[in-house]
């Protein structure tokens, strides 16, 4: 079979055993690249977020269909097909498929593929070229290796859930995780990266390798700078709001009518602020005048601030300070983001169409390439919409 897709990974076909958010995340940036995805899931049900909902994608009526908005968000441009794993016969066919394959992908308890034969040991012996990824809670080794682990327990074994919620001087305040899957959505974003490497390795090589992806190894990495203060430094984060540890100011400021956050990250952009404020003098203040004096006084600093943004409106703070050279932007809510004018000049939502609601807005790649463009326009599938076309047999032939 010809495969008809586009873009730099054209040729590169991927098998997808994977489910929920990370692994179809990192899918998805292949099946965008260009790489044909074939995403294999349980006869009747499917991807478990096929089952997460409400919401549900609006047909053109304004009514539910029985597609979820959440599978949508990392599932398109995919072929479906169903089988039940538990079967001999099913085991066997995913066997084929990964000889037909460069890459196999799965996020499976450690483990569980072994019993069927489906593991990186049974399937490299076979095919010694296949890129085999594999995406658990803690990875492939270490004492919590069996254990099951989704995004929220990854953030808060990482530390992030430390660093994340209002200030632990406020009462009654206790740690947050983050309002998105961050951890997952990083699992999936360097998945595809060991997955890019593993294929350039393999076009030099001839090889194929186990790439192991664990949830709370991604999570620890993602600490950046709170990790190197801890490990170079002794110091231990604490939860400061939507204050930035080392910078001042780099928060959140309420206005007449709204909120702006503002990151004035070296001392001049300070003085264009207070300039830009009509308080040019903060700035010349000793207390204030560079980062590390601002830091260490920012219980002074902060509240002279603070009564300064109350002062005018969220448009006026947001005009103003861009125009200054300082970063400030507004906190929006969904509707707000894609009604804003740079996110539409981005060409931040593509619109495809979709049997069971005419038409679906998706948000697209944020990636820009001026050769090779991922391909966001196509559709989410249906469950096992391409068990004909994926198993008829010419497919062997490539």
């Amino acid at each position: 079979m010809v495969n008809q897709m586009s873009g730099p990974l054209k040729g590169i076909r991927v098998l997808d055993l994977t489910r929920v958010l990370a692994g179809p995340h990192a899918t998805q940036i292949l099946a965008d690249l260009g790489a044909e995805v074939i995403k294999v899931e349980r006869p009747g049900t499917g991807d478990d977020t096929r089952g997460w909902g409400p919401p549900y994608v609006k047909d053109v009526q304004g009514n539910d269909t029985a597609e979820t908005t959440y599978f949508a968000c990392c599932n398109r441009g995919k072929k479906s097909v169903t089988l039940d794993l538990a079967e001999a016969d099913a085991q066997e066919r995913v066997r084929e498929l990964a000889g037909q394959c460069d890459v196999l992908v799965e996020n499976y308890k450690v483990g569980d593929l072994a019993r069927y034969g489906l593991d990186y040991a049974s399937l490299h012996a076979r095919y010694p070229g296949l890129i085999y990824c594999s995406i658990t809670g803690f990875g492939q080794t270490g004492p919590y290796a069996q254990r099951a682990g989704y995004d929220p327990i990854a953030q808060a074994m990482c530390g992030m859930m430390s660093v994340t919620g209002e200030a632990e001087a406020m009462a009654g305040t206790k740690p947050q995780r983050v309002g998105v899957a961050v951890v997952d959505l990083m699992s999936g974003q360097y998945a595809a990266i060991g997955i890019l490497a593993a294929l350039l390795h393999r076009k030099q090589t001839g090889a194929g390798q186990h790439i192991d992806i664990g949830l709370l190894d991604v999570g620890v990495a993602s600490m950046a700078n709170i990790a190197s203060a801890y490990l170079g430094a002794g110091v231990v984060s604490k939860r400061n709001g939507g204050v930035h540890p080392s910078v001042v100011p780099s928060q959140v400021f309420e206005c007449a009518d709204g909120y702006v956050i503002v990151a004035a990250a070296n001392d001049a952009q300070f003085r264009k602020l207070c300039e830009a404020a009509g308080r040019p003098g903060l700035a010349a203040d000793e207390r204030f005048a560079t980062n590390s004096a601002r830091v260490r006084n920012r219980a002074i600093v902060a509240p002279l601030l603070e009564d300064i943004f109350r002062s005018r409106t969220v448009a006026d703070w947001t005009d103003a300070l861009p125009k200054s050279g300082v970063s400030c932007g507004p906190i929006y809510a969904m509707d707000q983001v894609f009604d804003d004018p740079h996110v539409k000049a981005r060409g931040m939502v593509v619109e495809v169409p979709y049997a069971p609601a005419g038409t679906l807005k998706m948000t697209a790649s944020p990636i820009r390439m001026s050769a090779t463009p991922p391909d966001c326009a196509k559709a989410p599938p249906l469950l096992g919409e391409h068990q004909q076309e994926i198993f008829q047999p010419s497919r062997n032939e490539r």
